[in-house]
């Protein structure tokens, strides 16, 4: 599902923020992404996300090199990706539903099918009744819920979580977790940045380590 051979990232500073990384991830696979922060964490998940492109090495996602992907093909590209951020990224102008909605809005769904896809992530997440309210409203938790439910309303492949849990309490972070183990076990792939070590450990899944840009443990290779 994810292949990085040989990847480097250097920025324009100097700063070398991935040297030589290689690992794979297997479709259907559920990953933790751990180490210290300026590991190189956020920019392997850019790299992924074609909001970042390698300086060297080559990425391959769903059998696709992202070295081919033009910058025209990067919105059609992303649709088979769900993202969910540690503070959500919300709009508190609009209700829980809508929020859900827009990325399928955004793809060119009918409104009947939007609908549908939309109360079905709902339901998942155990918000079915608060489709109208406001996020504002709603609990950290359920607001990170709800950005769930906007990562997954396309039915993606793949799902990159970057720190989900990291502004809720170790109750709530079991929660999210749990949401995440039944996503993966409907067929998704998931890849969670994470510092939560203790969380990780309960889950027993496989850990990629990251120490000053390199994979030091999990990658697989």
């Amino acid at each position: 599902m994810i292949r990085f051979s040989g990847v480097s990232k250097r920025y324009a500073t100097g700063q070398d923020a991935l040297s030589r990384v290689d690992f794979h991830i297997d479709r259907g696979e559920m990953v933790f992404l751990t180490g210290h922060s300026g590991a190189g964490k956020s920019t392997l998940m850019k790299l992924i996300m074609l909001m970042e492109r390698p300086t060297s090495g080559q990425v391959v996602v769903g059998g696709r090199n992202t070295e081919r992907i033009r910058a025209k093909q990067i919105a059609h590209y992303r649709r088979d990706i769900g993202v969910v951020f540690q503070n959500h990224q919300l709009l508190f102008d609009r209700s829980v539903f809508d929020n859900i909605a827009l990325p399928l809005q955004v793809a060119g769904f009918q409104n009947a099918d939007i609908g549908r896809r939309v109360r079905a992530a709902l339901d998942k997440v155990g918000l079915l009744h608060k489709e109208r309210h406001n996020p504002i409203t709603l609990s950290g938790g359920e607001q990170q819920r709800v950005g769930i439910a906007r990562a997954v309303v396309n039915k993606p492949a793949l799902v990159l979580a970057d720190e989900p849990t990291g502004n809720l309490d170790p109750e709530l972070s079991a929660e999210i977790m749990n949401l995440f183990r039944q996503f993966n076990e409907l067929g998704m792939t998931l890849v969670i940045a994470t510092h939560d070590i203790d969380l990780i450990e309960r889950m027993n899944r496989r850990v990629l380590h990251l120490e000053q840009g390199r994979v030091v443990s999990g990658g697989g290779l």
